[in-house]
C-alpha cells in the first residue's frame, strides 16, 4: 500500500509541476502579446516616418540644432547640432536622446549623412526606426539652413 500511495504522490506532483510550467508559460505569453499590442503605434509610426531629400546644395554656412520628438511615447525624442562649412554638412552631434544607444551607433548614422551629402542613406540594421528619429532631427536642422 506504501509504494502506491508513493507513486500516487510522484504523479500528483509532476502534475502540479506541469501545471506550474503551463500557467508560467501562458503568462509570459500574454506579458508578450501585451507588450507588441502597446508598442504597435510607436513601431507603425516610425517605420512610416518620412524622410525628405533635402537639397544639400543650398545650405547655408552655420551652426544649426534640430529636434524629433520622439513619436506616440516620446522613446526616440533626440536633438543635433549639424555643422554647414562650405555649404555642406561636415559635422553632425547629437545634443539629447531618450534611448540610450552608443557613440558608434550615431558616428556611423551621421557618418553616412556625411560623406553621401544626403539624408538618404541606409538605417543602422537592427535599429530602423531609431535611425529614421536621429535624421529626421538632422532634417530639422537641415531645414533651418536651407532657409
Amino acid at each position: 500500500m506504501a509504494i502506491y500511495e508513493n507513486k500516487r504522490k510522484k504523479k500528483k506532483g509532476k502534475t502540479t509541476m506541469w501545471i506550474v510550467i503551463l500557467v508560467v508559460f501562458v503568462v509570459i505569453i500574454i506579458t508578450a502579446g501585451a507588450g507588441i499590442l502597446f508598442t504597435s503605434g510607436e513601431r507603425k509610426e516610425g517605420l512610416n516616418l518620412k524622410i525628405s531629400s533635402t537639397d544639400f546644395k543650398n545650405l547655408k554656412d552655420g551652426t544649426y540644432i534640430g529636434e524629433y520628438a520622439g513619436g506616440k511615447y516620446k522613446w526616440r525624442a533626440n536633438k543635433v547640432q549639424v555643422t554647414v562649412s562650405s555649404g555642406k554638412v561636415t559635422d553632425i552631434n547629437l545634443l539629447l536622446n531618450k534611448e540610450n544607444r552608443p557613440a558608434e551607433f550615431t558616428d556611423k548614422l551621421f557618418g553616412r549623412v556625411i560623406e553621401s551629402q544626403s539624408l538618404q542613406v541606409d538605417a543602422i540594421s537592427g535599429a530602423t526606426i531609431t535611425s529614421k528619429a536621429y535624421l529626421k532631427s538632422v532634417e530639422d536642422a537641415l531645414d533651418k539652413a536651407d532657409e
